[in-house]
């Protein structure tokens, strides 16, 4: 049986965020004009854009259905207020878009 070592998780302090968080999955993580990072990583059914990253996680994330609308939203978005584009949820709470039509 062969054990999987990820040097990255055990010292993750001494790489730069951006590439741990590359090695972690995240696409296009970007540091927001907010000063936060954010990034789209994908789900089981969804892509979400995940705001706040940092080595332990994330702040919170919106849910999109397509990788192509997550990160158009990623590249538009400026940190600050609702991320645009048609998010279905937030979490946690599971706040739904207020721009989303019924």
């Amino acid at each position: 049986m062969q054990i999987a070592v990820y040097p990255t998780f055990w010292n993750h302090k001494a790489m730069p965020l951006e590439s741990l968080l590359l090695d972690n999955g995240y696409l296009s993580p970007r540091l927001m004009p907010s000063g936060e990072w954010a990034g789209v990583i994908r789900m089981l059914f969804t892509y979400d854009l995940c705001v706040g990253l940092d080595e332990t996680g994330y702040r919170t994330r919106f849910m999109y259905p397509d990788l192509g609308t997550a990160l158009v939203a990623l590249l538009a978005w400026d940190g600050l207020g609702d991320p645009p584009g048609p998010w279905i949820k937030q979490k946690p709470g599971d706040r739904e878009n207020p721009r989303a039509t019924a």
